[in-house]
C-alpha cells in the first residue's frame, strides 16, 4: 500500500519542502486552505490514500469525506484530526471553502516529550471521534492558534519549535474535551481492559502494506488465545461493549481493509485473499459479497 509522504505533499502542492525543519525537528508546516483550493483547481492534490504525516484542519464551508467504508459530508465549521492510520479523500464541494490546517510527523510532537505516543492519544486511537462541528462564538479562539502558528513558524525565536509543539497540543486537547467522556475516561475494570487490548490487537495487524504481509490472527479464538481468556467471555465482553460479537467485529475489520486494498491497490483479487487470511479466493468472494452485496471486483469497478 503505498502512502503519501511528507516528500510527495510538497512535490503535490509545487512549495519547496523545508529541508532545516524536517532534519531539526520532524516535521510541521501550516497552510491556508484558499491556497490549497486554488491549486486544486488545477490538479488533484489530495488522493484518496494514507498520508505519512497527522493533519489538524479548522475547516468553514461545505466539502465531503471518503473514507473506504462511509462519506461524511460537512458543512459549516469544523474541526478534523487525520492520522496516517486512516485513508480519506477531502472533496470540496463549491468555491467558498477557508480555514487553515496544520500537518505533523510524530518525531515532530514526541520531540522532547518522553512518554508521548502520538497514536495513544485518545483523538487518534481508533473508534475515536476525528470530525467537530465548532460554534461560531468558538471559531475565533482556534482560528487565533492557527494565526500565532503562522507567525511563530516565520520567527527568529530559538524556541519557535517548543512554541509550536504547545499549540499543535492545544489544538489536541481542544478536540478530545469535545469527545464523548467514555472515550477519554473508560472504568479500568477487568472487562475493559480486555476490550481495549482487544482493538489494540485488531488494529495492531493492519495496515496490510505488501503482499507479503499476512493477518497472523483470524478468528475469535485466536484473539483469546493471545489474550488469555476463554473464548466465550470474549465474546461476552464485546457484545457488552460494542452489541457485537468478536467474529462481527473482526469481520467488519477485514472488511474495511478490504476495500481500501481493492481502491487503493493494483494487487489482484487473490493477492488481497490470502494477505487477509484466506486460503481460497471463493472464500473471500463469498466472506466480501455477503458482508457488502457486491462481489470484490464489482466494488473494484
Amino acid at each position: 500500500m503505498k502512502q503519501t509522504s511528507v516528500e510527495q505533499f510538497y512535490q503535490e502542492m509545487d512549495t519547496p519542502l523545508p529541508d532545516k525543519i524536517s532534519k531539526e525537528i520532524g516535521h510541521f508546516n501550516v497552510f491556508r486552505y484558499e491556497d490549497v483550493i486554488a491549486r486544486l483547481k488545477v490538479k488533484n492534490v489530495m488522493p484518496y490514500n494514507r498520508r505519512a504525516y497527522y493533519k489538524i484542519s479548522l475547516i468553514t464551508g461545505h466539502y465531503r469525506l471518503e473514507y473506504a467504508d462511509r462519506v461524511m459530508e460537512l458543512n459549516g465549521n469544523t474541526l478534523l484530526f487525520a492520522t496516517p492510520r486512516i485513508p480519506y479523500h477531502y472533496l470540496p464541494q463549491g468555491d467558498e471553502q477557508s480555514g487553515s490546517f496544520c500537518i505533523f510527523t510524530d518525531e515532530f510532537l514526541v520531540r522532547n516529550m518522553s512518554g508521548i505516543v502520538v497514536d495513544e492519544l485518545p483523538i487518534f486511537k481508533p473508534g475515536g471521534y476525528p470530525v467537530f462541528r465548532i460554534p461560531d462564538e468558538e471559531m475565533d479562539e482556534l482560528r487565533s492558534l492557527f494565526r500565532k502558528m503562522n507567525t511563530e513558524l516565520s520567527s527568529d525565536y530559538a524556541y519557535k519549535y517548543d512554541l509550536l509543539r504547545n499549540y499543535v497540543l492545544e489544538l489536541i486537547h481542544y478536540g478530545q474535551k469535545l469527545q464523548p467522556v467514555t472515550t477519554l475516561y473508560p472504568s479500568h475494570n477487568g472487562a475493559t481492559r480486555i476490550f481495549s487490548l482487544f482493538v489494540e490487537l485488531l488494529e495492531r495487524q493492519f495496515p496490510i502494506e505488501s503482499t507479503q504481509q499476512v493477518l497472523g490472527l483470524r478468528t475469535a479464538k485466536d484473539y483469546a488465545d493471545r489474550l488469555a481468556v476463554h473464548v466465550n467471555h470474549l465474546n461476552k465482553v464485546l457484545k457488552d461493549n460494542t452489541g457485537k460479537t468478536t467474529t462481527q467485529l473482526i469481520a467488519a475489520r477485514v472488511v474495511q481493509e478490504a476495500k481500501i486494498l481493492l481502491r487503493q491497490s493494483d494487487w489482484n483479487v487473490s493477492e488481497i485473499a490470502e494477505c487477509l487470511g484466506f486460503e481460497e479466493v471463493a472464500h473471500f468472494s463469498n466472506f466480501f459479497k455477503k458482508n457488502t452485496a457486491l462481489a470484490p471486483l464489482s466494488f473494484r469497478g
